[in-house]
């Protein structure tokens, strides 16, 4: 009786649903668990035909089991260790793993049947088939997007290829156009040039005021010119990749004093530039020719930009740590929105109204400076001045 009692308290107390038939298909008992899978009360169910509890088809095909047992003898029963559908009381329908045992007793045969509810598994499974399946149409999406966006990338890179290509065919045209028009420019304004100085020595016995100025309004004139060209043939060597620094020992005090002479003839009236030398030595090694060009170009604009009656401070230093170059008028100044952009090519501050220039001195003089592995630092006013200083390391 105590095994009994035992048994029958697994039996109500087990997660899964139990269900045993006789024979014939009647369910003789049935636990609280596969009550409440099937939402019948245990009244509902006992006495009457497993069927019940199965939809079509398996409820049809269970009857044609059960008359083919009641002719042969031979019993079958629908399902056994495999996934079936249960039909609940509200004519919904769920998934369920069975298993049948069964067991002689009493001369008779009872099976019963072991119902594991797959509802959640099922689910599960289904979002996840869900999820897989948004994931392939995601994958689809974006593969088609991406071959979209190598096609594009493909037509982009062909339109960049033939851009370049033609950008390279127009850069070609213009360095060969900007070479030939320097050179050939440079002998009608030699021409000029000469020809104002003739007509200024020729004139010199009638001391006219009128021609003189006017002869210094030619001169004055050629020199902006040839300092434009000059500018812009340095400006597509620099472009097209051709300088290359060629360094050589030389003393740079005595390249100072030869450019101070040189500029001192180009200065506004009562303009004095004032050179001075720091340091025991004075031999340096590098490119004469680029630093001649960086030191005229900053002297030039502290002429263009400083009024009569001023100095110019042309300083240069040796040290341990390499040499300095550096240059200071009290002119104008540079606005300081402006000062971000004043080593690219062809700006020029708002401030410098009808003076002559390009806007690539200061460009120039920066990338030649780096040539030699220069830099070029510079502090500036409004209507204080300006000091520019080439730095350069020792070698």
């Amino acid at each position: 009786m105590e095994n009994a009692a035992l048994l029958k308290a697994i039996i109500e107390n087990a997660i899964d649903g139990i269900i045993t038939i006789n024979e014939r298909g009647i369910v003789e008992t049935i636990n609280p668990s596969a009550c409440k899978l099937f939402q019948y009360e245990p009244s509902e169910v006992v006495g009457n035909n497993i069927s019940m509890l199965m939809p079509q088809p398996y409820r049809k095909e269970h009857d044609h089991y059960i008359n083919r047992y009641q002719t042969t003898g031979e019993a079958h029963i629908i399902g056994i260790g495999r996934e079936v559908t249960g039909l609940r009381k509200d004519g919904s329908q769920f998934p369920f793993r069975l298993g049948v045992s069964n067991v002689n007793f009493s001369g008779r045969k009872i099976y019963t049947g072991f119902i594991h509810d797959l509802s959640r598994e099922k689910e599960a499974e289904d979002k996840l088939k869900e999820y897989a399946s948004h994931l392939e149409e995601v994958v689809e999406e974006r593969t088609l997007s991406l071959k979209q966006s190598v096609r594009e990338l493909q037509r982009a890179k062909e339109e960049v290829s033939q851009s370049l290509e033609k950008e390279k065919e127009l850069g070609q045209l213009k360095s060969r156009f900007v070479s030939m028009a320097s050179h050939e420019f440079r002998t009608p304004l030699s021409a000029v040039q000469l020809s104002a100085s003739l007509i200024d020595k020729y004139a010199e016995p009638l001391h006219s005021p009128q021609i003189s100025k006017h002869v210094n309004k030619i001169k004055n004139a050629v020199g902006n010119l040839t300092t434009i060209l000059n500018d812009f043939l340095s400006l597509e060597k620099l472009e097209a990749g051709r300088v290359e620094p060629s360094y050589t020992t030389f003393d740079l005090i005595k390249l100072a004093e030869e450019i101070t002479e040189e500029m001192q003839l180009m200065a506004k009236q009562n303009q004095n530039i004032l050179y001075q030398h720091t340091g025991t030595s004075s031999m340096v090694q590098l490119d004469i020719n680029l630093l001649k060009n960086c030191i005229i170009n900053l002297i030039t604009n502290a002429i263009k930009y400083s009024g009569e009656n001023s100095f110019i401070e042309f300083n240069t230093e040796i040290n341990s740590f390499g040499c300095a170059v550096t240059i200071k008028d009290n002119g104008i100044g540079i606005p300081e929105n402006d000062q971000k952009h004043l080593f690219e090519a062809f700006f020029r501050a708002h401030n410098t109204g009808n003076i002559p220039g390009t806007g690539l001195g200061l460009n120039i003089v920066a990338r030649y400076a780096a040539l030699m592995n220069g830099r070029v630092d510079f502090q500036s006013n409004v209507n204080e001045g300006t000091s520019f200083t080439i730095s350069f390391p020792a070698q």
